[in-house]
């Protein structure tokens, strides 16, 4: 199928031609014409399937044919509501990339900055408008937003909302809008709670699944280092140095973590960032952009913070700290192979980790390869005899987590619908 056969405005189908793309992904294909009739939508798609567009591109097909030239006040038509800025900022440029031969305006919302530009902004009117939770019902108890008008609602990355604590505001935020609404969900995991809150707000959906969070991209290369907690660092910078590698994304489990893991590359003249939540939103838009225009070799992130990251040609991830979520793996090493690119997908695996390596494992069911060779082994026992050991929890987050995966195991072995 060709973008042109989805009976798209010419004004979007210019746009779009002129980014490259002339066949849609699986889930542009088959959900770009449920949302064009005008239907609820489900969709299961994991991190890097295009999903953005899927929902995109439709929707500013349907308010160019609603608002066309019209002179008239803009007034909030579709709300797109994301957990993370960085994931906010990436939504909005998708908009205005799509848009951008239409009379469509987006704005993006977020917290962490001045609230004033934004409110400038609203009063000035809008047709779309991307925003994360906080930020959103805080204008909104202001009085700085109307979505009397809405037309469309879209809830992305609802399991990472869940995750982050945004439930509760995001089931406020579907109160505000109106009940005759289009709401599309999109989540790369399927937990009780967000089916819960699909049944609770969408009417008669279709239901789109693509690139089950279980599966791996085939175009990366997946590696395991079973190596000693306490040599992880060496063992990065060795590699760095050793086999050359640059742009590079190293995941820590958390803020504290990746700051020592910037600070101990450094020591070794290895350029190096680190963003997370503690970093100011402009902090971390300077240290992507740096890390996008290669002026940094190496970011280390956390989970969160590294939702937004969508580099196309980004040929190195690395696992510093295995993820305690089978399905966090998925969506980190999905930060590479990108775009019919290959890429190379890295995990250090520690003896007290080696249960969530197991667990990663039974999810993928890829046989990865374990690198040996490198001075850093664990220096007693094996990975077979340490599976006996249980991952130690070192704090209340990692036991929260830890009980969510337990839950997600058990959902995983029956199909959500």
């Amino acid at each position: 199928m060709l973008f042109e056969d989805l009976s798209l405005s010419k004004s979007i189908q210019k746009a779009v031609f002129e980014e490259g793309y002339l066949n849609p992904t699986p889930i542009q294909e088959q959900s770009i014409p449920i949302v064009l009739a005008g239907r609820d939508l489900i969709g299961c798609a994991q991190t890097g399937t295009g999903k953005t567009a899927a929902f995109a591109i439709p929707i500013i097909h349907q308010l160019h044919r609603i608002v066309g030239s019209s002179k008239k006040a803009k007034v909030i038509r579709a709300l797109i509501v994301t957990p993370t800025r960085e994931l906010a900022v990436q939504i909005g440029q998708s908009f205005d990339t799509y848009a951008k031969y239409t009379n469509l305006t987006q704005l993006t919302i977020f917290g962490g900055v001045s609230q004033n530009p934004q409110v400038d902004a609203l009063k000035n009117g809008v047709d779309i408008l991307v925003a994360t939770p906080g930020r959103l019902l805080d204008l909104q108890k202001q009085g700085f937003l109307d979505l009397d008008h809405l037309h469309t609602l879209v809830l992305d990355e609802a399991d990472q909302m869940l995750d982050m604590g945004f439930i509760n505001d995001v089931k406020k935020i579907v109160k505000l809008t109106p009940k005759n609404r289009q709401t599309l969900l999109f989540s790369a995991t399927m937990p009780i709670a967000i089916r819960e809150l699909a049944e609770m707000f969408l009417q008669d959906p279709a239901k789109v699944e693509v690139s089950p969070v279980s599966s791996t991209a085939e175009n990366v290369e997946q590696r395991v280092y079973f190596v000693e907690k306490t040599e992880k660092r060496n063992l990065l910078y060795h590699l760095i140095k050793n086999e050359e590698l640059s742009n590079v994304l190293v995941f820590s489990r958390t803020k504290h973590g990746a700051d020592n893991v910037v600070k101990a590359l450094r020591k070794k003249d290895i350029p190096a960032e680190a963003i997370h939540g503690d970093k100011s939103q402009n902090a971390r838009q300077r240290v992507l952009d740096a890390f996008k225009n290669k002026e940094v070799g190496v970011l280390v992130a956390t989970d969160i913070a590294a939702r937004g990251i969508d580099i196309d040609q980004l040929p190195f991830v690395i696992n510093f700290d295995l993820p305690n979520i089978p399905e966090t793996y998925v969506h980190r090493i999905g930060r590479t192979g990108r775009a019919g690119n290959g890429g190379v997908a890295i995990s250090f695996c520690s003896k007290d980790e080696h249960g969530y390596w197991k667990d990663i494992q039974k999810l993928i069911k890829v046989d990865v390869k374990t690198i040996t060779d490198h001075p850093y082994q664990w220096h007693a026992g094996s990975p077979e005899e340490a599976a006996k050991e249980k991952p130690k929890n070192s704090n209340r987050s990692g036991g929260a987590h830890k009980s969510r995966k337990s839950n997600a195991s058990k959902q995983n072995k029956k199909r959500w619908y």
